[in-house]
């Protein structure tokens, strides 16, 4: 990939603070939130900066009015966010930072940057603690994007052990000390007191309910696999890129348009989204806490009587389809994607009637499928205007 690829910034802030009990991004070090002071420092060395969030936290005080990038896929970690953006730039590479490393400064973004290599798929810190790739301040190349979408789509969620296993240039750290990241209330006033200031949070901080009480979440460690809180999602990511540069904490210096890094001109959606089609449906687990994303393929008979009775629609109505292939699925209808005319009501009989069309090898129980850039439901009923997007297994990662 070439190094011409403008640098965007990301700032992850969709973890669920489980451990520090309040929210990590609103918390002050330096004057200002920590989500916008990070926000503030990628745009000093980014041609475009966005943040990182799940689709319940759009309206967040704190988060609001930033240009964001909506997880596609909530409740899997950090790399829901970095594969979120790989999809809504895909020629662009990434910046990508914690929003919880008030240690870090901008000598060591510059040093990053400046010993990238963008002929591999990523460019990392080796760790001061364990040598190891420090994914959460690193730069995602463009040719990481369907490697990270294949390895989403295949249950894998840790984006260290997706650096350890790519072409991923590793550089020592200058500064041992600048991605010390602050989980617990203990680190943070022992922060502030190596900052030389007072610390504001209690011995007990109250139970956290801004940014979701009562959700479950795996601890939100940079390091592992850590789970971001389950919740809804907006399929097509609701990619909603608020990118005013004034919004951004008041800094109207900082370029935070998009516009401004070689042809990205939406701001409020995806460019893989179908015709301007804005019809987003909430992920199957929104209704009644049903935890299960996927529907067997096998039950797709009678549920395609069902839901199709239930939207009041005709079996029979033609509907306008735009349809994506990954991997093996595209090597076998010869294409990346196509757009078609057809009665099927659910993805599953729209993937049988492809298989008609197509030398299509492998089962419905196989693959994975995607509405509107959103992990979907087997049975969700289909829409005119819909992306649907069949994604097989992938080996290794």
């Amino acid at each position: 990939m070439s190094a011409d690829a403008p640098l965007f910034g990301l700032v992850l802030a969709g973890g669920a603070s489980t451990r520090m009990q309040r929210d990590k991004a609103a918390i002050e070090y330096h004057g200002q939130s920590q989500l916008h002071w990070t926000f503030q420092l990628l745009s000093q060395v980014c041609a475009a900066t966005f943040v990182s969030v799940r689709p319940d936290q759009r309206e967040e005080p704190t988060r609001a009015g930033l240009p964001q990038i909506v997880d596609l896929q909530p409740g899997i970690g950090p790399v829901a966010g970095i594969s979120a953006a790989l999809h809504a730039h895909p020629k662009a590479a990434w910046l990508v930072v914690a929003c919880d490393l008030p240690f870090l400064n901008e000598q060591t973004l510059r040093y990053l940057i400046e010993h990238r290599d963008p002929r591999r798929l990523a460019t990392a810190f080796k760790s001061s603690h364990d040598g190891l790739p420090e994914p959460l301040c690193a730069i995602w190349e463009p040719a990481a994007r369907e490697p990270v979408l294949a390895y989403v789509a295949a249950g894998k969620q840790c984006p260290r052990k997706f650096l350890i296993n790519a072409d991923t240039l590793l550089l020592d750290l200058p500064d041992v000390r600048a991605l010390d990241n602050v989980n617990t209330a203990d680190e943070y006033r022992s922060t502030v007191a190596a900052f030389g200031g007072a610390s504001f949070l209690p011995t007990h901080p109250p139970s956290l309910n801004q940014d979701g009480a009562g959700r479950a979440s795996a601890p939100d460690q940079h390091r592992g696999d850590i789970s971001r809180p389950s919740s809804p999602s907006q399929p097509g990511g609701d990619l909603s890129h608020r990118s005013s540069p004034g919004q951004a904490g008041g800094n109207t210096s900082h370029r935070s348009s998009p516009d401004q890094a070689g042809g990205n001109t939406s701001h409020r959606s995806s460019p893989d989204q179908a015709g301007g089609n804005t019809s987003h449906r909430s992920s199957p687990d929104q209704a009644g806490g049903n935890t299960s994303h996927r529907s067997s393929p096998g039950q797709a008979g009678e549920v395609q009587k069902n839901t199709a009775a239930a939207l009041g629609a005709k079996a029979d109505k033609p509907r306008t389809l735009r349809v994506q292939y990954y991997a093996i699925l595209r090597e076998q209808a010869g294409r990346s994607e196509e757009t078609l005319d057809t009665t099927a009501a659910t993805p599953a009989e729209l993937y049988e009637e492809l298989r008609n069309r197509h030398p299509f090898q492998l089962n419905p129980t196989q693959l994975k499928v995607a509405l509107n850039s959103d992990f979907s439901d087997w049975n969700t009923p289909l829409r005119h205007g819909d992306t649907v997007v069949f994604i097989p297994p992938v080996a290794g990662g």
